[in-house]
């Protein structure tokens, strides 16, 4: 994915979706990313996460006191960066107002319906569950 424009130039953001994966552990320490996100939120950006998107939210502060989840096996290192936080290793995504962080990439689905919902309505997020075929339904 190549960006077509800066930060600076991007205005003002709705809704922020920050992936996860491996890349994130080196933006746990990149001051211009935290700093970044950090100014996000203070102008009203919906600041969500998918995976191991949370870590760096954590890192920025985001998650200071918050109720917040992550991909599984990363629950140990989201405590580790933000020790305030209240892990919900069960919850598959966590509503906490400004910041939604879901777990792993199935999690990320259900968050993304949440959030049609919550911005929109649930017939919506149901119209987009149907047209994506998605179904939660695990088939073993």
């Amino acid at each position: 994915m190549l960006p077509d424009r800066t930060w600076e130039a991007a205005g003002k953001i709705d809704v922020l979706v920050y992936p996860g994966g491996r890349g994130t552990r080196r933006e746990l320490a990149d001051r211009e990313v935290l700093d970044w996100l950090r100014g996000a939120r203070d102008d009203g950006t919906l600041m969500t996460s998918v995976c191991t998107g949370s870590l760096v939210f954590a890192a920025a502060g985001l998650l200071r006191d918050r109720p917040a989840t992550t991909y599984w096996s990363q629950l140990g290192l989201l405590q580790e960066l933000e020790p305030t936080v209240e892990l919900r290793p069960d919850d598959r995504f966590v509503d906490s107002g400004e910041v939604v962080t879901a777990a792993g990439v199935s999690a990320g689905i259900d968050m993304a319906l949440h959030l049609v919902a919550r911005l929109n309505s649930t017939e919506r997020a149901r119209e987009v569950r149907r047209y994506i075929q998605y179904d939660p339904a695990p088939p073993v």
